[in-house]
């Protein structure tokens, strides 16, 4: 008798077996007839196959594939539509295993009601009334600027009376005290006309729109036009509107305003996250700006991502451009739609503002995310570390050395401490080398490591979860020659960081991993090394100084190394060696002594000495 897994496999066959080789979107049920996937195929039959006849190396996706019982399907005409459609199943019914898509309802639009006498005004919930939406905003404070310059150019009204032209006739309404401040023309009486107002409303929708140029025209004619009639009071109130959009206008426009109606798209793929950011140009103005956060859930790819977003993004502004700049070639194509990579000019000015709005976004939540759940935020860091060093846990403490001499003089070395990804600076520590003789780095590290893991292991402390050594192959050789010595190599994970290229070696592997510059865990190693060269420098700096204070003290008749180490032990430096009295000094090293430093410090300039 077959077991149930057997009759799964059996039955999944059955359905692959039947699949059409056409364009649609799949889904997958579990045991319980719950959705649990949906996903998008040029080829049905080759991509559903793909999940069942190879090893799945992600966990999650082994985890889906495991869990599968029934496939369905749709076919569809073109790609696009199967985007479409994969786009709103997932939306309406949120499987499990699908990327989560952060709600645009958190971003606000301007609405222009679909009503006589249209209001505009801003909101976060969209209607589907017939009005007209623009946006989303990702900064509110754009949204509300740019809703403020219209009003103050149009006066829209603001009331929510339900005007129309037989009660404003029978004089149902009276002005209210929005047409008394000059903030309202007040269409409810009669004192601006019907097609006055929508010419108004027709010439806001041009301006949120972009259109700006084309506003600025109709407005340069009528201001020609009551000149010509020598309403010159009404010709001024029109050119201080055309003097406001054009100052408008030259802040807001980025590039050429040659390039019109494109939309572009850019990507920050993150460890469980892809920011992908949009902006929407229309005469070489940014008009639209928005930032769409992915959640990932079966390792999907970066082509997979930005095809999700551009469909979902395209769908809620309902876009009509016909190019559109992405950062490469997509897995999918629109209809009537060109892809169109940049490699110079203004429109790779564009793909790179974009970029820098996708990683700025990706700050913000990081410090949101800190100043409202810090262990949360500190858990995520942690957890992206160990992923992108490839490590069995969370590296919760965390040390680096470095090496300073000059050379070979004063050879120094320093050992940085981070506990939870921040730096415990009460931890650190530095070395004198001992038992190396002349500049060599590698031997230098052999004796501070095998010092510094000796003493933790004499005194039962417990061991770091990484160890991270400022150097390339070299460097981390030499730490793994201490490390199978002490007999902690492989409980102990090392790594080596090399500063031409911020390269990360592991031990006996040729191929240096590369991280992104903006990856979290780079930029902890990065602060780590930098702590780490700082700390030793500032030693290095001090041994030094401390040096030639000793040797000129030294020169002093009477006093010898036993002395200068008393006194710095009092005094710590020698600008307070210099400036003691006798009767202090004379309680150091005695009267005779005493005398002498005074007598010396008296008679030369020290400033040289002074720290």
């Amino acid at each position: 008798m077959k077991t149930k897994e057997e009759q799964r496999i059996e039955h999944i066959k059955e359905q692959l077996a039947t699949l059409p080789t056409n364009p649609g979107v799949y889904q997958y049920f579990d045991k319980n007839d719950t959705l649990i996937y949906v996903g998008k195929a040029k080829n049905l039959k080759r991509r559903v196959s793909s999940y069942f006849n190879k090893e799945q190396t992600h966990p999650k996706t082994r985890v889906l594939v495991s869990k599968i019982v029934t496939i369905k399907h749709f076919i569809v005409a073109s790609e696009q539509d199967a985007l479409l459609l994969e786009n709103n199943l997932i939306k309406k019914y949120k499987p499990r295993y699908n990327v989560l898509l952060k709600d645009d309802k958190t971003y606000p639009w301007i609405v222009i009601k679909n009503e006589p006498f249209p209001r505009i005004f801003m909101t976060r919930h969209l209607v589907k009334n017939g009005s007209q939406y623009f946006g989303p905003y990702a900064n509110v404070k754009m949204a509300k600027n740019l809703l403020a310059m219209v009003k103050q150019l149009y006066k829209p009204r603001t009331c929510s009376l339900a005007l129309n032209m037989g009660d404003i006739a029978k004089g149902k309404f009276n002005t209210c005290l929005e047409y008394h401040i000059k903030n309202c023309n007040a269409p409810c009486v009669a004192r601006q006309s019907e097609s006055e107002y929508l010419q108004s409303i027709s010439d806001i929708k041009d301006i949120l729109k972009g259109n700006i140029g084309e506003v600025i025209r109709i407005l340069k004619n009528k201001m020609l036009k009551y000149a010509s009639e020598m309403r010159y009071e009404e010709a001024g109130e029109v050119k201080e509107q055309l003097e406001e959009l054009e100052r408008y206008q030259s802040h807001s426009t980025i590039v050429s305003p040659s390039i019109n109606n494109i939309d572009v798209y850019s990507i920050l793929d993150d460890t469980d996250s892809a920011y992908i950011n949009f902006l929407k140009i229309v005469n070489g103005a940014v008009v639209q700006l928005h930032t769409l956060e992915i959640k990932k859930q079966l390792n999907e790819t970066p082509e997979e991502l930005l095809g999700i977003a551009i469909t979902e993004i395209r769908q809620n502004i309902q876009s009509d451009a016909k190019e559109i700049i992405v950062p490469f070639e997509p897995d999918f194509q629109l209809d009537g739609v060109e892809f169109h990579i940049p490699q110079r000019g203004d429109k790779l000015q564009l793909l790179k503002l974009s970029e820098q709005n996708a990683h700025l976004y990706k700050v913000e939540k990081l410090k949101q995310m800190k100043r409202l759940d810090p262990e949360l935020h500190t858990q995520k860091i942690l957890e992206m570390m160990r992923r992108d060093l490839q490590l069995d846990e969370l590296p919760t403490h965390m040390e680096c050395f470095d090496n300073s001499n000059i050379q070979g003089a004063f050879p120094v070395a320093s050992c940085v401490v981070f506990k939870n990804a921040k730096p415990s600076k009460s931890d650190y520590r530095h070395f004198n080398i001992k038992t190396v003789v002349g500049p060599d780095d590698f031997a230098s590290m052999e004796e501070i490591l095998t010092r510094r893991y000796t003493r933790l292991m004499n005194e039962g402390q417990e061991l770091p979860k990484l160890v991270i050594v400022d150097g390339g192959k070299g460097q981390l050789s030499s730490a793994v020659k201490v490390f199978k010595e002490m007999g902690i190599f492989g409980k102990v994970p090392l790594i080596g960081l090399a500063k031409r290229l911020e390269e990360i070696y592991f031990p006996n592997d040729p191929i240096p991993l590369y991280l992104s510059r903006n990856c979290e865990t780079l930029k902890i190693i990065q602060h780590m090394r930098d702590e780490a060269h700082r700390f030793g420098i500032t030693f290095h700096r001090n041994q030094r100084s401390r040096h030639f204070t000793s040797s000129e003290l030294e020169n002093i008749e009477g006093v010898g190394p036993k002395s200068v180490e008393l006194l710095f032990k009092k005094f710590k430096a020698i600008s307070a060696i210099k400036s003691a009295s006798i009767e202090e000094l004379s309680l150091v090293v005695g009267p005779d002594k005493a005398k002498k430093i005074r007598s010396y410090f008296d008679g030369k300039d020290t400033s040289a000495f002074v720290k």
